[in-house]
């Protein structure tokens, strides 16, 4: 039986949480004093998701860069290669919050999506 400990980030409780493994699937789940600890403490162990924050260069606006996330959760594994792709890529101003800036980033099947109206 394989244990990992992690702290849930469900809620403002930030519950210190153990997770019981066998074979690769989750056979327990202690520690959490709300039903989103269990979902998060499962999917944690078995698939880890992160929304990605970051920037992109700006041609011609008032600002070098416009501030942009994932427009959902992608593979935690797939962070490095979401990154790269952004670092390599440039907008043209203006930027409206809410326009895509890259589709289906890095093959997550994400878009890439401005999060602040740069002129």
């Amino acid at each position: 039986m394989e244990r990992k400990e992690l702290i849930c980030i469900g809620c403002p409780m930030g519950c210190m949480m153990s997770v019981e493994l066998e074979q690769g699937k989750v056979t327990a789940v202690t520690g959490n004093t709300c039903k989103r600890g269990d979902a998060y403490a499962r999917k944690e162990v078995t698939d880890p998701t992160r929304i990605v924050t970051s920037t992109v260069k700006l041609r011609g606006g008032q600002y070098p860069v416009v501030s942009v996330k994932t427009s959902k959760d992608i593979p935690k594994d797939m962070i490095e290669a979401c990154m790269k792709a952004l670092k390599e890529t440039e907008a043209k101003a203006p930027v409206e919050i809410g326009d895509v800036i890259v589709e289906n980033v890095a093959g997550t099947g994400a878009d890439v999506v401005a999060t602040k109206t740069v002129l």
